[in-house]
């Protein structure tokens, strides 16, 4: 269960009242992300939630927050990305409104000193140089280029070197006063804290708040825009990531999709475990995934395997893609509801989780789904609805790979994009 308000400032509360537990998690969701950034100054978003935590005017300096969360025993941290960026904290019951104080304070009476961004421009710069250096995180993000490619939806969410190391504290002020604003931020607080209560603090908090509501972005291309985007490199390992453009997180079939990717990927007795790892020893790590955003979305299969052996893994994998279209035995698409049911449920068991499942889908759907409705309707999907949804997605048209090891022709690699 739920509660919803909206002050009248445009900021939304919703809240879980959960009696029985001793902890209480604030999350901020911000409708921003790199889909939102021009080329220029990509980056900026990620650039600037590390700014927040780095001093206001109240807590000078990031010991003095760190100290005000961590002080009292609880955890904070942040993300951003390609649509949203959220700030978190998880602290014991009685101190829920000193963590709310915290995140409060950090949205609005952030300092942006000149100093810490030089430094921070740094260690963002670092933050990338350690993702280059590691072909298995690297790969993925290849993979988002070859589908998107200069788009937004394409790029790093951390930007690019010389981007990052080009935004002045100008632009990152001007892109903090266009997106923070409450219109454009949804709070939810989960614990045994009633609605009310929370309510009051945050408009005791935030009431005073006050901005013009924010841009939106461009919409996104549906097909990929490189066949083969290929990263020469010397590695022990080989790594690449097939994808085909899929759907968005509000399309009617999304439980199908995830379903689907469920059978074909995700977890010890997914189709591709069984048979790349277990059957052919090709990779220790392969596993599926989807990409779900506003208008657009992927699905993407990673693999790392031994150089030698890149071609025959491909072959396999596109084997078992291609298997996907044919019809999907009852039973097995009942293991895949089951595992999505439970697996749903046990990341719903405490406080900061459900603050996350709530305040994401008020911000990206603008209304939130119980359990108990999305239990409906992934018990709804049929195997004639995966085996349909299949054939849409996997055609050899709409394939892409990104690769990252000692090769140096992508032909090789394009020849093989078929079923």
């Amino acid at each position: 269960m739920y509660q919803k308000s909206r002050l009248d400032n445009g900021l939304r509360i919703i809240s879980s009242q959960i009696s029985h537990a001793r902890s209480v998690s604030a999350t901020f969701f911000v409708r921003v992300g790199s889909r939102n950034e021009p080329s220029a100054i990509q980056g900026a978003s990620h650039f600037l939630e590390h700014m927040l935590f780095k001093g206001t005017s109240k807590r000078p300096t990031p010991k003095d927050i760190s100290e005000a969360i961590e002080g009292i025993g609880g955890y904070f941290n942040a993300e951003a990305g390609k649509e949203l960026t959220v700030y978190w904290d998880k602290v014991a019951d009685r101190h829920w409104t000193t963590a709310l104080d915290v995140l409060s304070d950090l949205l609005r009476h952030s300092r942006f000193d000149a100093g810490e961004i030089e430094k921070e421009r740094k260690v963002i710069a670092e933050e990338l140089g350690m993702v280059n250096d590691s072909p298995g995180d690297w790969v993925h993000i290849l993979a988002d280029q070859a589908m998107w490619g200069e788009e937004p939806l394409g790029r790093d969410v951390a930007g690019s070197r010389e981007s990052v190391l080009g935004i002045s504290r100008d632009q990152i002020l001007e892109w903090f006063g266009t997106f923070y604003v409450p219109s454009n931020l949804v709070i939810s607080v989960a614990g045994p804290i009633a609605h009310e209560v929370i309510q009051a603090e945050v408009e005791r908090q935030l009431g005073s708040w006050d901005g013009a509501p924010a841009p939106t972005w461009a919409p996104a291309g549906s097909s990929p825009v490189s066949k083969v985007l290929l990263k020469s490199k010397r590695t022990e390992q080989a790594h690449f990531c097939l994808a085909v453009p899929s759907l968005p997180y509000d399309h009617p079939e999304r439980y199908a999709l995830e379903l689907l990717n469920i059978i074909l990927g995700e977890g010890m007795s997914s189709r591709l475990f069984l048979e790349i790892r277990e059957k052919h020893g090709l990779a220790y790590d392969v596993h599926s995934y989807t990409n779900e955003y506003d208008d657009a979305g992927s699905l993407v299969v990673y693999a790392g395997v031994e150089p030698s052996r890149i071609d025959e893994a491909l072959r396999a994998t596109l084997g078992e893609i291609g298997r996907m279209t044919e019809p999907i035995p009852e039973d097995e698409l009942g293991r895949a509801k089951e595992f999505w049911k439970g697996r749903m449920l046990l990341r719903l068991e405490d406080t900061r989780s459900i603050a996350s499942w709530l305040g994401a889908q008020e911000l990206l759907l603008g209304r939130i789904h119980t359990v108990d409705d999305v239990i409906e309707r992934v018990d709804r999907v049929q195997p004639a609805d995966l085996q349909a949804l299949a054939a849409r997605l996997f055609v050899p048209e709409k394939l892409c790979v990104a690769v990252i090891g000692p090769y140096r022709s992508e032909d090789r690699f394009a020849r093989q994009l078929r079923f």
